[in-house]
């Protein structure tokens, strides 16, 4: 077993468990007698963990050890799904969900940061990122269909059951298989931009998510003003700091703020759309959870394949990657009647154009993450990155919640389906001005030398 192998089984087994719950909220719900908010955080637990500490994931991973964080991390992942599969009420799922988020940010971090060290550059690079995207993919698919599956056979903890293991040979293998490998020279902890920036994202998600249930609530303003006011605190405290847990100078390099900007997007128009969309349909025309999964197996699967076959795309990275938001939105357009005149045929493809779409997004942002930030601070360009998506991907689903709420299902569906089109063609348009107006030679400038 070579270290792509362990590496890429990483984002296989994360979004495998990330997307277990979608097909199954109603059976989860009613089985842990979730009240009104109950489903919400059943669904969204998992990326306030994620998150909230990817970005300080990755910075361990790159200090302390990007082997050692990942073994942690699938330890950890094994022992939370345990407590998931058994959780007698929703406080206890949610909380297993948590740490299931924080232990996935871990492992992602730390995951891609050794194919960006074990892969310097070329053609090695683009193959193996092309696998690791590929493989977000096929977890996307495996998540929903697995969990349905299991939940027709047996019961929806079973897929639980399943994460725990998968998990646990996965810290076994890592262990076994991979070398050590970290930056040359170890940074101090960054001490108040790790709680900075956590608490920051997790105001920000946990309002977002509450904010599902009504946004005139009191908690929800609350929940965004703190956030505000410690992200600020953050930039502040990053631009005076020697050794940042996030140097600001990165969002000088157009790399990164494609790589950013772009996967932020990705989170809220492509991952928060189509993550909230099964439990629309088994609303609107009584598909089952495993009918749902199997659907959408069209989309993430058309993805897997996807990202695999991007080496006969002759594009950079990032044209790549507006190539793929354009095919994204190409697709959502043949699902614009699916509540009020569903038509499987028109359905399937615009799910498998927008799966198109999606694997040349993953393997673009793959690669991106890594080459837009110095070689050995790698682990941090993934946190930075995946980030942005799981935020986005929480302010994505909640959007479509809250319209949804405030114009019925047919019409909620209908406009947030145009204007994630339009979000995502406005952002290939963007990604690909922006590239234009910056000479080529400054994508990849260095970054300025350490504060004094």
């Amino acid at each position: 077993m070579n270290r792509l192998t362990v590496a890429a089984s990483a984002p296989l087994l994360v979004l495998t468990n990330y997307t277990a719950p979608m097909v199954t909220l109603p059976d989860t719900a009613m089985a842990l007698g979730a009240g009104p908010t109950g489903p919400v955080w059943i669904l969204s637990a998992i990326a306030l963990g994620l998150s909230s500490l990817l970005l300080v994931a990755g910075g361990l991973a790159d200090d302390y050890g990007r082997k050692r964080t990942l073994v942690a991390g699938t330890a950890v992942l094994a022992v939370a799904s345990v407590v998931a599969a058994t959780a007698p009420n929703v406080p206890v799922f949610v909380a297993a969900r948590l740490v299931q988020g924080a232990a996935s940010a871990a492992v992602l971090a730390a995951s891609l940061g050794i194919v960006g060290h074990a892969f310097p550059s070329g053609a090695p690079r683009l193959r193996a990122t092309a696998v690791y995207g590929a493989m977000m993919g096929l977890g996307t698919a495996v998540g929903p269909l697995l969990s349905g599956l299991l939940a027709v056979l047996t019961s929806w903890r079973a897929i639980y059951w399943v994460v725990a293991v998968a998990a646990l040979a996965l810290t076994v293998a890592a262990a076994v298989t991979l070398e050590e490998s970290r930056a040359a020279q170890r940074r101090r902890i960054d001490l108040p931009g790790v709680l900075l920036l956590t608490l920051g994202v997790a105001a920000l998600v946990a309002g977002v998510t509450e904010g599902r249930m009504g946004w005139a609530r009191p908690i929800v303003a609350v929940a965004f003003a703190v956030s505000a006011l410690l992200l600020v605190a953050f930039a502040v405290a990053e631009h005076r700091s020697r050794e940042p847990l996030l140097d600001l100078a990165l969002f000088r390099r157009p790399r990164f703020l494609v790589a950013t900007g772009g996967a932020l997007v990705v989170g809220a128009a492509v991952i928060g759309l189509l993550s909230y969309l099964p439990t629309v349909l088994q609303a609107a025309h009584g598909m089952t959870p495993l009918s749902t999964a199997l659907l959408f197996g069209a989309w993430s699967g058309t993805s897997f394949v996807s990202s695999l076959a991007v080496g006969r795309v002759r594009l950079g990275a990032s044209s790549r990657l507006s190539l793929g938001l354009v095919l994204s939105a190409v697709g959502f357009a043949g699902l614009l009647g699916v509540v009020a005149d569903f038509s499987l045929p028109l359905t399937i493809a615009g799910l498998v154009v927008s799966g198109v779409g999606s694997g040349l997004i993953n393997s673009s942002l793959t690669h991106l993450a890594i080459e837009s930030v110095p070689q050995h601070r790698v682990s941090m360009g993934s946190g930075a990155n995946n980030t942005a998506r799981y935020v986005g991907s929480s302010l994505g689903a909640a959007a479509m919640a809250a319209v949804i709420g405030a114009h019925g299902m047919e019409a909620g569906v209908l406009v947030t389906l145009i204007a994630c089109i339009v979000l995502l063609v406005g952002t290939a348009g963007a990604v690909q001005a922006h590239l234009l107006a910056v000479p080529a030679p400054l994508h990849g400038a260095p970054l300025p030398g350490p504060r004094v």
